[in-house]
């Protein structure tokens, strides 16, 4: 598996971890898929979240960075993820999964 395969699996354990408030998946782009499109698109308690997998310092391309400042302005949460950061982005995201729970 690819280092930034294994940031996506382990994501992807996290996410299943955090119930049933929280839906996700992997979208293809090829085909019929839109590039520059997150790795990961998240709704968490109704919030649209989207997810870019990195390895090491890899950072996202310009064409990613697009998609991601889309969602950003539509109100949606961005996130790109890489084994440095993914502790931190976890628990943030765990975080506010509580926190919206919270305020059903």
């Amino acid at each position: 598996m690819t280092p930034e395969g294994r940031v996506k699996e382990a994501i992807k354990k996290r996410l299943k971890k955090m119930g049933v408030h929280v839906y996700y998946f992997f979208p293809l782009t090829g085909g019929y898929g839109k590039s520059g499109v997150p790795d990961i698109i998240c709704c968490i308690h109704g919030r649209f979240v989207g997810i870019e997998c990195k390895s090491g310092s890899a950072k996202p391309t310009e064409l990613q960075k697009a998609q991601l400042q889309k969602i950003h302005i539509a109100g949606g949460l961005t996130f790109v993820v890489n084994e440095l950061n993914f502790s931190g982005v976890m628990d943030t995201l765990e975080t506010l999964n509580t926190i919206w729970k919270s305020n059903e």
